[in-house]
């Protein structure tokens, strides 16, 4: 399993798309700084068929305010969740 970091918002960047074909069906895809707009439920279409696969880094959601705000099925982690999916992971790969 690979690890996928976006910090980019779907909004500003289209290397989520990028991100996205690279990904394997069993990789993750954890969203950090700026990418966690894109699990706002207005946003999370960008991510479809990712139900179980898609994060969203708690710390980065409450620096902008969106806590709480999260589509169903984005699985909020924090730090600690961050490490262990690292852990869990065989290689990460950073997409900004």
């Amino acid at each position: 399993m690979i690890l996928h970091i976006l910090n980019r918002s779907p909004l500003d960047s289209r290397v989520y798309r990028q991100a996205l074909t690279a990904m394997g069906p069993d990789d993750r895809l954890l969203l950090v700084e700026e990418g966690v707009q894109g699990a706002l439920p207005q946003m999370v279409r960008h991510f479809e068929g990712l139900d179980g696969r898609l994060f969203a880094l708690r710390e980065d959601l409450i620096a902008r305010g969106l806590e709480g705000r999260c589509a169903d099925g984005v699985l909020v982690i924090d730090v600690e969740g961050f490490v262990t999916l690292t852990e869990e992971a065989d290689k990460s790969v950073s997409w900004f």
